[in-house]
């Protein structure tokens, strides 16, 4: 089984890139969702980080608003939650890809927004950095509620950038055109990926 990291900076389309290919044959883990459901209501996260900032739950799960006003732009406090979620969203990856490999699968994709700056590119066959234009991203993500451009700028100024993203990855996939044309690289990789076996 072929284990394929998907990254790309905040607003590059990483998870609609992760749902076609889902829907193209190799099944998808996406990071971001395995955490909306450690934050959900009776998850793994909600206990331990309520302990490390107390005031942050609301109705049994945690209050994302609450929390990032705690922790953004705060590197200590980033770190602390980083050191309580990481494990537990490994740990949801390790059992998605027994289950893969259990189902039979040939290629998975694991979507990982930090790869690169967590230092787990090693742990790929392949990697697969999303990618679409600076304006196309700052565009997307100054389109979702609660976003500012210094919260933007603050995201940014975390992530490894987008040109050094793309030098480093095995697969670049463009998001700034349409939707089809997104989905027809996902079936270049693919097939790319399915010829080296």
């Amino acid at each position: 089984m072929k284990v394929v990291g998907l990254t790309g900076s905040i607003g590059m389309g990483k998870s609609t890139v992760a749902k076609m290919f889902a829907e193209e044959g190799a099944p998808a883990f996406d990071s971001d969702a395995a955490v909306h459901a450690l934050y959900e209501p009776g998850g793994a996260a909600v206990v331990p980080i309520e302990a490390a900032f107390p005031g942050v739950t609301k109705d049994g799960g945690i209050d994302r608003t609450a929390l990032s006003a705690r922790v953004v732009g705060d590197a200590e406090a980033i770190k602390r939650l980083e050191a309580i979620v990481h494990p537990l969203v490994r740990k949801a990856q390790a059992k998605f890809l027994q289950a893969s490999l259990v189902g039979g699968a040939g290629i998975v994709v694991l979507d990982i927004p930090l790869l690169f700056e967590s230092s787990s590119a090693a742990l790929f066959d392949k990697i697969v950095v999303v990618s679409a234009p600076a304006d196309v991203q700052r565009e997307r993500v100054l389109a979702r509620p609660g976003m500012t451009a210094e919260k933007f700028e603050a995201l940014l100024a975390r992530q490894v950038p987008d040109a050094e993203k793309r030098a480093r990855a095995d697969f670049v996939i463009d998001t700034g055109g349409a939707l089809e044309a997104t989905r027809e690289q996902v079936r270049a990789v693919l097939d790319a990926l399915r010829k080296q076996d």
